[in-house]
């Protein structure tokens, strides 16, 4: 085989695994945003942290490796060279051993003692993570090669060690300073004292760049429910933060200007043309014979019906105020309204009757819905549930129903189904429509899907 076709084989190899590398990576992002928290202020603590706590780790792991284990390795080489120094004097040479004990506690800052011959105690625990219990037994195996026993567990500032001599056990006491670099856990306090200093500045400084976001946010929400504006809100935070603020505000002075206007518009179209119908209807009383004044009297409340849902799909309600609305009593009405027509009719309220809407147009939304099954259906059920910060209300009826592939399209404009339960012989197919406008300008939605009952579930779902 040539380098050439060794170069193409292991082209073809990373072609093959590519795909599957893309596939990992994708999953592990996947994950990573699964897990990762969603809001801004949490992510921006994440990217203010996350590099500090790697570099603190980072320096830890260099001082334990480079300086914490060189000196505990260079302490125990000095005690266990003179714990070594000491045996040879036993060993080797006449001095007493009352001066050997006095040399190695006024020299050497040990405390010794001879004990007689004697097994050496087992092996005691030895603690999860400690340096010196290594390092100072490799040098006692390294300098001394005799059997010994280590206890660097018991008392806190003392480590004990017991060395087999020629004639006994040498025990030696040590301050656990002479073995060991006790004054690491000063620069780790000090390393965890400035983090915590540092994030909490950090902490500060990004609560206050995300509360300008914040607010907004909650002020683009609270324009796009129909809502005023926080009244102290304004363009703050950073120079990015204002542009938007000021972008916001100018691009809610031209809504409203353009409602302004569109509003005026619609004003005199409808004021021109329901002087028109009165004309009609003051000329039809005196110039025609009583079946034709019904049917074109007929004919005119039919226009003047279209003209109204006309007018109401196109102002939007978008102008009128928040308010309070009392859903039981909007429900009293329909039910009234239900024994009129002659429909079993029930309806329930689990929470709060009181909501904060724009009460002409959300009553206008539900009047609607209901309208509607009351035309379709002979028994129909609404429940309400207000808590949490939402309110949802389910209509449920036996009507005729919307197939699924078509529950979407009963809620454009204009639209008219061959079974759509937005419109009937008078209708104009602008019910729902309206109907979900009002909903969405309320930050809300509505849903169609089907009933228990047999025939349509309307779900309207609004933060309340």
């Amino acid at each position: 085989m040539t380098k050439y076709d060794i170069r193409i084989g292991g082209s073809e190899k990373l072609q093959r695994a590519t795909p599957a590398l893309r596939r990992g990576w994708r999953r592990f992002g996947r994950i990573v945003s699964h897990y990762m928290p969603k809001r801004l202020y949490a992510r921006s603590l994440i990217i203010v942290i996350a590099p500090m706590i790697l570099l603190q780790s980072v320096v830890a792991f260099v001082f334990m490796e480079r300086h914490w284990q060189t000196v505990t390795q260079r302490l125990s080489e000095a005690l266990t060279r003179d714990i070594s120094a000491i045996i040879d004097l036993i060993e080797t040479t006449d001095v007493s051993q009352e001066e050997i004990i006095r040399i190695a506690q006024e020299r050497l800052a040990l405390r010794i003692s001879i004990e007689p011959a004697e097994p050496l105690p087992p092996p005691g625990p030895k603690p999860f993570f400690s340096i010196l219990d290594q390092t100072l037994g490799e040098e006692i195996t390294r300098q001394i090669s005799r059997p010994f026993w280590l206890d660097t567990v018991g008392n806190s500032n003392i480590i004990e060690i017991r060395i087999q001599i020629d004639n006994g056990v040498l025990r030696v006491f040590a301050r656990r300073s002479q073995a060991y670099a006790s004054n690491t856990h000063i620069f780790l306090l000090w390393m965890v004292g400035t983090s915590l200093v540092l994030i909490t500045i950090a902490v500060a400084f990004l609560r206050n760049q995300i509360r300008p976001i914040l607010q907004l946010a909650e002020a683009a929400e609270s324009f796009g429910k129909g809502q005023p504006t926080p009244s102290d809100f304004r363009p703050r935070g950073a120079e990015e933060v204002r542009r938007a603020g000021t972008a916001f505000l100018q691009m809610r002075a031209r809504i409203e200007r353009q409602i302004e206007q569109r509003t005026a518009m619609l004003t005199g179209i409808s004021h021109d043309l329901r002087t028109i119908i009165t004309r009609f209807k003051l000329q039809l009383a005196v110039a025609s014979t009583k079946e034709d004044r019904e049917a074109l009297d007929q004919d005119i409340e039919e226009m003047r019906s279209m003209l109204e849902d006309y007018l109401a799909f196109a102002r939007g309600e978008a102008t009128e105020e928040q308010g309070e609305l009392d859903l039981a009593a909007c429900f009293e009405k329909l039910e009234e309204e239900a024994e009129l027509r002659g429909c079993n009719f029930k309806a329930s309220l689990n929470g709060d009757p009181k909501i904060l809407v724009r009460p002409n147009a959300f009553s206008r939304m539900i009047s609607n819905i209901v309208g509607n099954s009351f035309r379709y259906a002979s028994r129909i059920i609404i429940e309400a549930r207000h808590g949490g910060g939402v309110l949802i209300i389910t209509v449920d009826d036996n009507g005729s129903g919307v197939p699924a592939e078509q529950r979407e399209d009963v809620f454009k404009p204009f639209v008219r189904l061959d079974q759509a339960r937005n419109q009937d012989e008078s209708g104009t197919g602008l019910g729902l429509s309206i109907a979900r406008d009002i909903a969405r300008g309320h930050g809300g939605d509505i849903v169609l899907d089907d009933s228990p009952l047999g025939g349509l579930r309307v779900i309207i779902r609004i933060p309340a």
